[in-house]
């Protein structure tokens, strides 16, 4: 590749992106994101915190042609434009592309871990994160319900404090948060709290600002039940937990509305009435998103001390030797994560 003139982003802090489960689609979405933003003028350059060897053994074998430069996180932004820089993890991978291996959940909580640390030491601007399957780490030993809440812990653990972790779905059509996020359904009555939605919707109002750039945001809840409750008789949630949460955020000052249905909330004209929806329950929030803009959405973590953002599906093991998954979804988290980061003048 012929060296011109060196980037605007030679002098930017690089993000940190995790390398997920290396059985899955990572490392390739990795791969296929660098080609397409490398030699871009305003690209905030990112760091791979993965196994060198085997980032370059999936280039290889999917027939990807990106140069993989073992570095320290301090040459990740001059290297970037060149090839793809990796701070390399101690850690063997024992599984193959679409074959996952218990053994190498150690170094994909090892990655994670770094691409913290990397952030509050003040040499990486922000977190990515590739996708995970939780159902290795469980049988691994892991015992958070996902990257969220285990983020959460490592927020506190360097930064102190108590993070509020929230999960907010961002797409160009939408943003959605889900309430209550890992739980089964039937729990979700119990844990609607009043005391949840003004903590959410407070943190959610604070970072759209703080974050996103949204000055004073309209945050729109749906209801629990069918018809926001019909009045009362198809449930009370609306009527003694939602209602009231509302009350309580309007009166901090904060734009709340609602509750409404879940089923016309979403509706393209009703869309440019809020900044952000905050919706009940994980499948609630998550279906809408997923079904209009599954290739460009971003899961991003709000209330934390740090910004971190990922691409908003799984590993797809099915079709992870293929060479045929979409980077789409990655390269908007890397992008989203740049803006954020520029916002909060941490690049």
């Amino acid at each position: 590749m012929a060296q011109s003139r060196p980037p605007s982003h030679f002098f930017r802090l690089p993000l940190a992106l995790s390398q997920g489960d290396p059985s899955g689609i990572g490392t390739e979405l990795t791969l296929k994101a660098w080609l397409k933003i490398h030699d871009e003028p305003n690209a905030v350059p990112f760091v791979f915190i993965a196994n060198p060897d085997h980032t370059a053994a999936v280039a290889k074998r999917l027939r990807l042609d990106v140069p993989i430069k073992a570095v320290t996180v301090e040459e990740a932004a001059l290297v970037f434009p060149y090839a793809l820089p990796v701070v390399a993890l101690n850690h063997a991978v024992a599984g193959d592309l679409g074959t996952p291996d218990i053994r190498d959940a150690s170094g994909t909580v090892a990655s994670i871990k770094e691409c913290v640390r990397l952030v509050h030491a003040g040499v990486a601007s922000a977190v990515v994160t590739n996708p995970i399957a939780k159902e290795v780490f469980y049988r691994a030993g892991f015992r958070h319900p996902g990257h969220t809440e285990f983020l959460k812990e490592l927020a506190d653990r360097h930064y102190g404090g108590r993070a509020r972790a929230i999960m907010l779905l961002w797409a160009p059509q939408f943003s959605v948060v889900p309430a209550t996020i890992h739980v089964p359904l039937a729990r979700v009555p119990m844990l609607l709290t009043r005391e949840l939605l003004v903590a959410t919707g407070s943190v959610v109002a604070r970072d759209l600002a703080l974050r996103f750039g949204k000055k004073n945001p309209r945050l729109a809840f749906t209801s629990l039940n069918p018809h926001a409750g019909e009045g009362g008789t198809m449930g009370r949630e609306e009527i003694e937990v939602i209602s009231p949460a509302l009350a309580d955020l309007k009166a901090a000052g904060i734009a709340a509305s609602g509750p409404f249905p879940a089923d016309t909330i979403f509706r393209r004209g009703i869309r440019k009435t809020y900044e952000a929806v905050i919706a009940m329950y994980h499948d609630q929030a998550l279906i809408p998103v997923k079904a209009v803009a599954f290739d460009r959405a971003v899961n991003v973590t709000l209330g934390l001390p740090l910004i971190r953002t990922s691409p908003d599906h799984g590993t797809a093991f099915d079709i992870a030797a293929r060479g045929i998954a979409d980077p789409s979804s990655l390269i908007s988290a890397l992008k989203l994560a740049g803006k954020m980061a520029r916002r909060s003048r941490i690049v």
